[in-house]
């Protein structure tokens, strides 16, 4: 399998997860206090929602390099 294939699966695949999924969410844990054997920490969620048009763009461009990437002029 060629770098042309293989990017385009993986955006194929890329383009359906977003899709499907439509983002996905983090969770950063922070130190905000130190006190001797006593730390304060902080859980921070936060969430990335991937555009529609991001997820469909790349499912596109996917497939047409799966489909035309091979050819040659």
């Amino acid at each position: 399998m060629n770098a042309i294939k293989t990017a385009a699966l993986a955006l194929i695949a890329a383009g359906v997860l977003a899709l499907v999924y439509g983002g996905f969410s983090y969770t950063r844990e922070t130190s905000r206090a130190k006190l001797g054997p006593i730390e304060l920490s902080v859980k921070d969620t936060r969430t990335v929602n991937i555009p529609v048009w991001a997820g469909g763009s790349a499912l596109v461009v996917g497939v047409l390099l799966l489909v035309f990437g091979g050819r040659k002029a």
